[in-house]
């Protein structure tokens, strides 16, 4: 299982599961919003990230909490482009994904050296985005979304979670074919919470395996979520790290390769007792 990444980069995810670490360069994201906004504290917590064995560091400069209002194309770049700069400029090694569903900062990241576009509305929100993939051979991971973060929680029903998940993948398999962009550059993501309540973020855990689109990877965000809370009895946000490195163990063993989390290096050591099972 290969994907194929910009710049000629790429990552073979046939036998072993990465972690994608998340620095959000927001002043309100749900859990660290303006903790990063200087490029250089951005820069110092992705050095931090790969030290403690993430292999993706994923950039965002726009919230897609709950309810959160959308940011104008030049602010989001005003974000996301010195970070990518700073980061790449500490550890040129790193492979960035860009989290936007703009293609103006999608263009720019890519151009400054990121290699992957996360984009939470699978190339929807922007006419322009999936010529932008296409025309640089960038990763990209479509996600799932009933609605749009400020509404997206209102009321979200489903006939069948996991079944219309899995066609949505189907869908934009089709579409991203269609822009002329190979297989071998997509990855999906569920979604969770993104336009679900906690039965449908279960039910789609449940049954994982059954999202697989023509073998492509399987991208996996639960990282301090608050259903982990519901399901948990979690009071802090300090308390859901242990709920997050359980569902990290029991969702490489059901098909996930790319672990989006914040908490690095406890996510990082879940994966290894499991794929050393899994290869025993």
């Amino acid at each position: 299982m290969i994907w194929q990444l910009a710049h000629g980069r790429s990552l073979d995810l046939s036998s072993v599961a990465v972690v994608m670490g998340i620095v959000n360069v927001t002043p309100d994201s749900f859990t660290d919003g303006g903790s990063f906004l200087d490029p250089e504290h951005a820069a110092e917590h992705a050095d931090r990230m790969l030290d403690e064995g993430a292999t993706i560091i994923d950039v965002g400069g726009e919230s897609t909490r709950p309810g959160a209002a959308p940011v104008p194309a030049d602010e989001e770049l005003r974000r996301v482009v010195p970070a990518v700069e700073a980061i790449l400029a500490r550890r040129p090694e790193c492979l960035i994904s860009v989290d936007t569903s703009k293609a103006a900062v999608a263009r720019a990241a890519l151009g400054r050296g990121a290699v992957v576009v996360n984009d939470v509305t699978a190339l929807r929100a922007d006419p322009a985005m999936a010529e932008t993939v296409a025309e640089l051979g960038a990763g990209v991971v479509l996600m799932h979304m009933q609605g749009e973060p400020r509404t997206m929680q209102t009321d979200p029903v489903y006939r069948d979670v996991v079944a219309e998940v899995r066609e949505f993948f189907d869908e934009r398999l089709a579409a991203t074919r269609v822009a002329g962009i190979s297989d071998r550059c997509v990855a999906f993501d569920p979604g969770i919470g993104f336009g679900k309540t906690v039965a449908h973020n279960l039910a789609l855990l449940r049954g994982f395996p059954a999202l697989e689109s023509a073998g492509r990877p399987l991208v996996l965000g639960v990282s301090r979520k608050s259903f982990l809370a519901r399901i948990s009895g979690a009071e802090t946000l300090a308390e859901r790290l242990g709920p997050t490195v359980a569902m990290t163990g029991f969702l490489r063993e059901r098909g996930a390769r790319v672990l989006r989390v914040h908490e690095v290096r406890p996510n990082f050591l879940a994966l290894r007792p499991v794929e050393a099972l899994l290869d025993a």
